[in-house]
């Protein structure tokens, strides 16, 4: 085992791959495509005053059944770095005091996935066993970003018939048609520009790292320790590029694709493949004979072309909803991807595709495609993934034969991961350029990987541990699934994780369990 107390060396190769920004995007700088910086558009200008450290007025905010010293506080931010003194934004905090006496060893930020997670709604669901695997020797501190929960609001002012979730995330229509996810991206990039204002230029995972410093500073501490989850661990570990000095122990859970030459777009391009793998465990689950009169399917395959034939039936003939609104096909495909984050939701899943193959049956969707998503949420995930880099220009046809070959190569997913999206049409002319991440730094950084992830996939994970060389150790959790620590069966990855924020020892070298 390494301890990073002793190996805080900096790795000595130079070198280095690029990452633009947030969950879809590709390479494209304001003034020069293909511009680097590794600090990009964050300082103010020559001269100006330096901000000052903003104050946090703690106040009682514990939840029920949660930790009774739970505290609540406003952090304020500039909207845009480069004018510190310009307009601000405020941003919802939480904190658990560590309560080991005499054994606190600094303060662990809770940093959640999306663009769009609650660090608020993080720290509900797992702050109490979170300080139990610690032992309560963390202050546990976790905020809503800008834009989402209770931080200050973003919108757009987009029409509710474009923000449900199965159209905002693009899935394409019958046949793989984008004749009408290309006009209403459109719709939603024009909708941002008209009404979103500085506030939805600002939103970017660089000044979401931004934003972790300056609640660090107000914290007081010299440095921090950080447990972050899937989009968050790429915030975070622009964080670790821009702020080396203040990171202590880093776990980065669920990791992307840093090409250079897609980041974003290549996370979503990787769905396909990604999700291809992690139904074979669904599958496999739902064609046991262990599952009775309940199995889908006599055969794995079975059940996999149950689902694609039943996608596209729908495609063309949408079936009726409990709720009396047609089903389609997106949203048949959106409720299987969403089945797939956790085998808990085996169950759920099954008994949606049963229902959706019987002809005398109504379909019960999950929640979250039951309505249109709020303004805002629609807003923040556009925003960053929009802001953080460039994307191809709005060209239909190109886009059309993308969908057209992916679909055919995965047809779980329909053509949704190459798909055109409101960042085809975007207009932010300032925004920033990209940011260097290199193997330069404290060697401090602990990756956890699911094997069989349909959203941050194991290859992708592969590819980040490469770029950050002596920097990282990665843990390959031999399961299905979207996250490691403190999930559900994942115990030898939460013994890892939890070995390293307590005593900062990791393995010596890459390696997996759980098999």
């Amino acid at each position: 085992m390494i301890d990073t107390k002793r190996d805080g060396r900096r790795s000595r190769s130079r070198t280095a791959l690029l990452i633009s920004g947030a969950t879809l995007a590709s390479l494209l700088t304001a003034g020069a495509a293909g511009a680097t910086t590794t600090n990009a558009g964050a300082a103010p200008p020559p001269g100006a005053a330096k901000p000052k450290v903003p104050a946090l007025n703690w106040t009682p905010c514990a939840k029920p059944g949660g930790p009774p010293t739970q505290e609540c506080a406003t952090l304020t931010v500039p909207v845009d770095y480069r004018e510190p003194h310009g307009k601000t934004m405020s941003l919802a905090v939480t904190r658990i005091p560590a309560d080991a006496p005499g054994e606190r060893r600094g303060t662990l930020m809770v940093v959640p996935g999306g663009p769009g997670g609650s660090g608020l709604k993080r720290m509900n669901d797992r702050g109490t066993a979170l300080r139990a695997q610690l032992g309560g020797t963390y202050d546990l501190v976790a905020y809503d970003p800008r834009g989402v929960g209770a931080s200050s609001k973003v919108e757009c002012g987009v029409a509710e018939g474009d923000r449900y979730l199965h159209r905002v995330r693009a899935w394409p229509g019958s046949g793989g048609d984008i004749t009408e996810n290309a006009a209403r991206a459109r719709r939603i990039a024009e909708a941002c520009a008209a009404n979103g204002g500085a506030e939805i230029r600002g939103l970017s995972s660089a000044n979401q790292a931004r934003d972790m410093d300056r609640l660090r500073a107000a914290l007081g501490e010299r440095k921090v320790s950080v447990w972050s989850t899937s989009y968050g661990a790429y915030v975070t570990l622009l964080y670790a590029q821009l702020f080396p000095h203040r990171t202590d122990r880093i776990v980065l859970d669920s990791n992307g694709d840093p090409d250079h030459r897609r980041v974003a777009r290549g996370w979503l391009a990787n769905q396909g493949p990604a999700v291809e793998g992690r139904f074979a465990d669904f599958s496999a689950w739902a064609s046991d004979p262990a599952r009775g009169a309940d199995r889908l399917g006599e055969r794995p395959e079975d059940v996999r072309r149950l689902v694609i034939d039943l996608a596209e039936r729908f495609d063309r003939e949408p079936k009726t909803r409990t709720d009396g609104i047609p089903l389609d096909g997106a949203a048949m495909r959106n409720s299987v991807l969403g089945g797939l984050f956790s085998d808990a939701s085996f169950p759920a899943l099954r008994t949606l595709i049963a229902q959706a193959a019987d002809p005398a049956a109504r379909v019960a969707l999950p929640n979250d495609l039951k309505g249109a998503l709020p303004d805002r949420d629609t807003a923040v995930w556009v925003g960053v993934i929009c802001n953080d880099a460039g994307w191809p220009g709005p060209d239909t046809a190109a886009f059309q034969r993308d969908v057209t070959a992916d679909r055919a190569r995965y047809p779980l997913t329909g053509g949704l991961p190459v798909n055109i999206t409101p960042c085809s049409f975007w207009q932010n002319e300032d925004r920033e350029p990209t940011i260097r991440i290199t193997d330069d730094g404290p060697s401090n950084i602990l990756m956890v990987q699911n094997r069989r992830d349909p959203a941050t996939p194991h290859f992708g994970a592969l590819k980040m541990r490469e770029a950050l060389g002596d920097r990282a150790r990665m843990v390959t959790v031999e399961r299905g699934g979207h996250g490691v620590y403190l999930e559900p069966d994942k115990a030898c990855g939460d013994a890892v994780v939890t070995t390293f924020l307590k005593t900062g020892e990791r393995p010596a070298r890459d390696t997996a369990c759980g098999g």
